[in-house]
């Protein structure tokens, strides 16, 4: 007998659970594509990984099925990151899971994108925070730790929790849910353990990959569809100009369109990037507009067959070939 009670719950539209093959594997619930890949990269064969939100949906505005809320009560195991998807947050917190792992308990959050309905020049002032936050980030020791320091404040009002995005911090919470998978499955420790130190060993070569891919640019600023790279840019000392916040949905102002039409010219930017799940209107008349030209840098909130890639450390890597292009990086 394990020490597990594992369950089957036989959903076929993204709730958890294993089947009849794997009933003797933990059931576990990632909440939309970042948190599945590192339950599936941890996990392994010892794991039945399923998630809420399908390819192709938008996780912002997942709208959970009641099978789904069943799931999450039924799962061995809930891998989450809070203040992304209010129906999950809400599912996890009436579901009385033992394991549950919230991604952000892990790393810490700042707040990012707050300044997109503004206008004036932010140019130089956030390409030194930009700047500040990298030495800050190098001094850590990037993501060859891999632990995250007890006592964080997680307060999410307000915090960008575009995490994943910095190959630094999501090595912390790859750290987090091995030891959470020990946890809840301490005959498998071992193998877990083994599977995570693997995975931080891949997040800390993408995170070099992209300190030395970027060195000779000749810009430091890109303009984005949505501010979800605010930790990225600050990891590398880059300056993400976001047509509209954190919410993909929200709409710019007139003066924020103003304001980045002169970011551009001032900033010599060549590219204006959008994303696969979000319309791609608004950053093709900002690039109509200014002369601009535009690709594809992807958030990396789900994998579909238009992504770049087919996991995290491949679609991340198209994104940094698609900065490096947009930033004027030589070519080797």
């Amino acid at each position: 007998m394990g020490l597990l009670a594992l369950t089957a719950c036989g959903s076929d539209d993204g709730g958890g659970g294993g089947d009849g093959a794997g009933g003797d594997r933990l059931d576990v619930v990632a909440s939309f594509y970042p948190m599945e890949f590192l339950a599936e990269r941890i996990g392994g064969d010892h794991v039945s990984v399923s998630t809420l939100t399908e390819p192709g949906v938008e996780p912002h505005d997942l709208e959970l099925s009641p099978r789904q809320t069943a799931a999450v009560s039924e799962a061995d195991l809930v891998v989450y990151l809070a203040g992304l998807q209010p129906t999950v947050d809400e599912a996890v917190e009436s579901s009385g899971v033992e394991h549950v792992v919230e991604a952000t308990s892990f790393t810490t959050l700042e707040e990012h994108g707050d300044d997109v309905d503004a206008s004036g020049d932010h140019a130089d002032e956030h390409a030194d925070e930009g700047e500040e936050h990298a030495d800050e980030h190098a001094e850590e020791g990037h993501a060859e730790e891999g632990h995250a320091e007890e006592g964080h404040d997680h307060d999410h009002e307000g915090a960008d929790p575009h995490i994943w995005l910095d190959p630094a911090k999501y090595a912390e919470v790859a750290q987090g849910v091995g030891d959470a998978f020990a946890e809840a499955d301490p005959d498998h420790a071992a193998d877990y353990e083994r599977n995570t130190e693997a995975l931080l060993a891949d997040l800390t070569a993408l995170d070099e990959e992209f300190t030395s891919g970027l060195e000779g640019r000749t810009s430091d600023t890109f303009i984005t569809t949505h501010a979800a790279f605010g930790y990225l840019a600050e990891a590398y000392g880059l300056h993400e100009e976001a047509i509209t916040g954190i919410d993909p949905e929200s709409e710019p102002s007139a003066a924020r369109m103003r304001d980045l039409h002169d970011i551009a010219e001032a900033d010599g930017v060549t590219t204006v990037f959008f994303e696969t799940l979000v319309s791609d209107d608004t950053a093709r008349t900002l690039a109509d507009d200014t002369g601009l030209r535009t690709d594809v840098l992807d958030p990396l909130e789900g994998i579909t067959d238009e992504s770049a890639g087919s996991d995290y450390l491949s679609v991340m890597r198209a994104n940094l070939a698609a900065l490096q292009e947009a930033l004027g990086v030589p070519a080797s």
